[in-house]
């Protein structure tokens, strides 16, 4: 339990530091929202006026204290692009799409790569895993974004699979929602399973070396239980903080996909704020994204800790 509570603390922390990070580099670039409303045209009386009024003028740590307090209580202030409309909303509006995008693509990264990691367990040097290695190889070197013009190119135009551009909202029809996000989801999977396929795999083949599983070999034990019983378990366990990095992976390449798709979620948005130097909208995603990173990693060093015993001691020795 002291584990759990030391790496919550500091996923907490370091939430909290790159808020502290987020808001200083927004507050020393040049430029600031006042500039951006008032327009080119204002004059530097108006500019300073509206400025005192946005409360720009005051000491850097008041503001963010201020932007802190906003934030913790959902209130992280106006949009400069979406005509003021609150940051809250905007995000809470598109934070859904992004999260079952995400989700749906750990869904296809779980499909295809523990099942292609399994079927050569046991055929090293084989044909089968010369080919496997191959498409690992062709899907590690190919970006996401590149797969999802060809799937745009031969599935949408080609084959006429889906309507490119296309897009339902969950609240109409949550199946048809569903269906517009399989390429997308797809197209970020895939360079992802192979990462894990590639990973997977070398450990299935060093676990399989190991002396454990000669003793139950040597014992007549069959190899599909000593596979399912020990190797599994153990090879999934170093598997666990990769798959952490690849939720990382995930939610960071869904911002070039659901431009390519144009998918209106959170990556869409920050794209729109970036383009439109939207810095307090810019700013508060960044934070969010931060947060569900960071919390994957907390939750899959916790995971690991609760599923491998021999962690959980050299814990309690500490």
């Amino acid at each position: 339990m002291n584990f759990i509570f030391r790496r919550i603390v500091i996923a907490l922390i370091t939430v909290f530091l790159v808020s502290i990070l987020c808001f200083l580099v927004f507050s020393v670039i040049r430029g600031d929202p006042a500039s951006y409303l008032a327009g080119i045209n204002s004059t530097q009386e108006q500019l300073s006026a509206l400025r005192e009024e946005m409360g720009l003028n005051r000491n850097v740590i008041i503001r963010y204290l201020d932007w802190l307090s906003g934030f913790l209580s959902g209130n992280t202030g106006v949009s400069l692009s979406f005509r003021e409309e609150a940051i809250s909303v905007l995000i809470l509006q598109r934070l859904p799409v992004t999260i079952t995008l995400a989700l749906l693509s750990l869904f296809f990264i779980l499909l295809i790569s523990i099942p292609v990691s399994l079927l050569t367990v046991n055929r090293e040097g084989s044909i089968l895993d010369g080919i496997i290695n191959f498409l690992t190889a062709a899907g590690l070197s190919t970006p996401g974004f590149f797969l999802g013009l060809l799937f745009i190119f031969f599935f949408g135009f080609g084959l006429k699979l889906f309507i490119p551009g296309e897009y339902i909202n969950y609240n109409e029809n949550f199946f048809y929602f569903l269906r517009c996000l399989c390429f997308p989801a797809l197209a970020i999977a895939i360079p992802n399973s192979a990462i894990l396929v590639k990973f997977l795999r070398g450990s299935l083949f060093a676990e399989l070396r190991g002396d454990y599983v000669i003793m139950a070999r040597s014992k007549g034990a069959d190899g599909l239980y000593i596979l399912r019983r020990h190797v599994l378990k153990n090879a999934l366990l170093p598997a666990i903080t990769i798959f952490a990095m690849i939720i990382a992976e995930v939610f960071s390449g869904s911002i070039i996909i659901e431009q390519v798709f144009t998918i209106p979620g959170i990556g869409r948005l920050l794209i729109t704020a970036i383009s439109s130097r939207d810095y307090p909208l810019i700013q508060s995603l960044m934070v969010y994204m931060a947060f569900i990173i960071i919390t994957a990693n907390t939750l899959a060093d916790i995971a690991i800790m609760v599923i491998d015993p021999r962690i959980r001691e050299a814990r309690d020795i500490r």
